[in-house]
Parts: structure tokens; sequence; C-alpha cells
């Protein structure tokens, strides 16, 4: 009796194509998503055939789907950051900066509405999130902490009242999500111009957060 064929080795990618892979399989993913509307609808079968690969291609770079799907969330929480800092870096004055900062962010997620649905309108993934967060790898945490810091910048400035940077920074947080997110799941609503709110917003804050 003649021994089993052993397993034929895989062949090794050549230099690059690892990486442009993993970006088409991230691509794919992120596109389903947004056609979709739903995570649980996502599946790995689903990303390797819009890529033309088998499933344990997509294994090879990602342990699971959760995997996958938290860096999707990451690549948009980058993209999120890069557009805020680089708002804050064309005010010098700081208050300014943090009012820059949060209409940034405002744009954003109206720029890229089904984006900001994945971000922050949708369940947390199952046990991805947790993980990240005890790794160190929060997606988003990276963004918040640049809020922080242009907080604490402000009130050493004595531009804003002095406090606690983090409370003031979340605060900040719930101000724009709460704007971005009601703009994008209620657009049938009769809005004021969207100028005329963010002055308003930032006038209100701005006498709250004001040094006694």
């Amino acid at each position: 009796m003649s021994a089993a064929p052993s397993p034929r080795p895989r062949v090794r990618a050549r230099r690059g194509e690892g990486d442009r892979l993993r970006a088409e399989i991230l691509a794919a993913t992120e596109q389903l998503l947004i056609r979709t509307g739903d995570q649980e609808a996502v599946s790995i079968r689903a990303i390797a055939d819009a890529v033309g690969v088998t499933p344990p291609s997509i294994y090879l770079h990602f342990a699971d789907k959760n995997e996958l799907l938290a860096a999707v969330c990451e690549m948009r929480f980058a993209e999120l950051d890069r557009c805020m800092s680089e708002a804050a870096a064309a005010v010098d004055d700081p208050l300014e900066a943090l009012w820059a900062r949060g209409q940034a962010y405002v744009q954003f997620g109206l720029g890229n509405p089904e984006h900001y649905r994945i971000l922050f309108m949708t369940r947390p993934l199952a046990g991805a999130t947790a993980a990240a967060a005890e790794a160190g790898r929060l997606p988003g945490l990276a963004a918040f902490g640049h809020l922080v810091d242009d907080v604490a910048t402000a009130m050493d400035a004595g531009a804003i009242a002095a406090g606690d940077p983090f409370l003031v920074a979340t605060g900040l947080w719930t101000v724009v999500h709460g704007i971005t997110s009601l703009l994008i799941a209620r657009p049938d609503f009769p809005w004021p111009d969207l100028a005329e709110l963010m002055a308003h917003v930032v006038s209100v804050s701005a006498r709250g957060l004001a040094p006694s």
C-alpha cells in the first residue's frame, strides 16, 4: 500500500503581495459592511469571494472575523484622527483649536455616514473590543487622547477653566457625537443651518467652560 501523498507546501508570497492582499481584504470588508449595514451579515466566505481568494487566505492575515472588523474600524479612526489633528494644527489659539477639532469631527461624520455608523452607532464587536482594550489598542483611543491633550493645553493657557481634561474632553465628545449622529440618523428633521447650529453649540460650550 502506497503512502498517502504529503500536503503540497504553500507557495511563499512575493515581497509586497501579502500587504496588498491584506489591504484588499480590509477594503472588501469595509464595502460589505457599508452595503449590508450589519456586521453579522458579513462573513469570512463573503469577504473571500469579494477579494477572489479562499477563506483560509483570510486567516493568514486575521485570526477571526472580529479581528478583521476591528482592523477596519482602527483604519477609519486613524483617518478621523488625522482630519481633526490637521484642523486643530491650523489654529494658534488653543480654544479655537478645540472648536476646529470638533467641527472637523462633525464634517468627517457627515461626509462618511456609513463609516460613522460602523464606528459609533452599532454595537461593539463581541470580544474584540475587550481584547483590544486589554492590549492597549482600543480603537479610537489615540484620537481621543489628542482631544484630551488639546483640552489640557487650553486649560494651561487659561482659555478654559482648570479641571479634569479627561472629563472635559469626554463632555465635548458627547456634544459633537450627538450632533453628528442625529444629523445622520434623522435627515428628515428640519435642522437649522449647520454653520449656525455649530456656532450656537460652540457659544454655549465656551460659556460653560470659561474661567470663573
